[in-house]
């Protein structure tokens, strides 16, 4: 199911919390938001789910207005808040299969839907404990089956990792990117690394406003902007190396790498490539070239870049 996002904009008084955004989403997307706190990310998800309505602008899924249809889009919407709000009174089976009745499945279903669910999400082993007996990350395999137990077509998970040791981290991705084939999801993480492995897509808001839009290879790729080197050249004379470099048409500027002898960052002109000419500096002064490798700009720089 697509989604398509137009000139959403959310206000609180004189403060747009989000401003005349646009996107869309793909059916069988996983696209991840970034940004910093109170960037607006939060405030979009409430908004795409119905649970909030914008000051302006419009959500469709597959044609659907959440103005004209917030009651169908509501039913075909998985939703996990930030705050798992889960009754930790509660037996696991018990809260799904409320949540499954709440959320309309037929009764005749609903035996094979908490089945499902205890079984897509890792469940089998806890599943007759009480909610407020689990661990932190069973209580997020919870949330996520209580998202899923109406079989959705569309899936908005606000933080799904908060709060997990590395091991739950990597069981969750697993699940997100085995439900991304079948699902659009769309998920909000202040783990750079995490949105990077999971995600099809990555869109960095900031402010309110979306400030990139893209793969993470592309999103690099446009931060790069000049090509980047580590050299290190056995010369017998780093100065003499260095100043060599500097002399290189294609080269604009060449740092020594500290507590490193005889390694250099060398960033070439816009739009230029210097590999050829440090070589081919290296074969006719008779230096030997142990490294030259390229550095690739990290999502983490792209989304400090964006977003300070």
């Amino acid at each position: 199911m697509s989604i398509v996002v137009d000139g959403l904009t959310k206000k609180y008084g004189e403060q747009k919390a989000v401003n005349n955004i646009s996107f869309k989403v793909e059916t069988g997307e996983v696209v991840g938001f970034l940004g910093p706190n109170g960037a607006g990310k939060s405030t979009t998800m409430k908004m795409i789910t119905c649970y909030m309505a914008p000051s302006s602008g419009d959500i469709q899924l597959e044609g659907m207005s959440i103005h004209s249809h917030p009651d169908e889009i509501k039913k075909r919407i998985g939703y996990l808040p930030e705050n798992n709000p889960l009754y930790l009174d509660m037996p696991i089976i018990d809260y799904l299969r409320f949540s499954a009745e709440i959320q309309g499945v037929p009764g005749s279903k609903i035996p094979q839907r908490i089945a499902d669910m205890i079984d897509t999400c890792g469940l089998e082993v806890e599943k007759h404990k009480k909610i407020g007996e689990l661990s932190k990350g069973y209580r997020q395999r919870v949330g996520l089956a209580q998202a899923m137990i109406h079989n959705p077509d569309v899936l908005i998970l606000d933080e799904p990792t908060t709060g997990l040791d590395p091991n739950q981290i990597i069981e969750i991705r697993k699940l997100i990117k085995k439900l991304g084939k079948e699902k659009t999801v769309i998920l909000s993480s202040h783990i750079l690394s995490e949105v990077e492995a999971t995600c099809d897509r990555i869109l960095i808001i900031n402010r309110g406003r979306i400030a990139a839009d893209g793969t993470s290879a592309t999103l690099r790729q446009q931060a790069q902007g000049q090509e980047l080197l580590t050299v290190q050249i056995e010369s017998g004379d780093a100065e003499a190396a260095k100043k060599a470099l500097l002399g290189l048409a294609t080269v604009e500027k060449v740092d020594e790498v500290d507590g490193k002898a005889d390694f250099f960052t060398v960033q070439s002109k816009p739009d230029q490539s210097s590999r050829k000419a440090v070589f081919d500096l290296c074969v006719k002064n008779k230096w030997y070239l142990l490294e030259m490798t390229g550095i690739e700009t990290r999502l983490e720089d792209v989304f400090r870049e964006l977003t300070n």
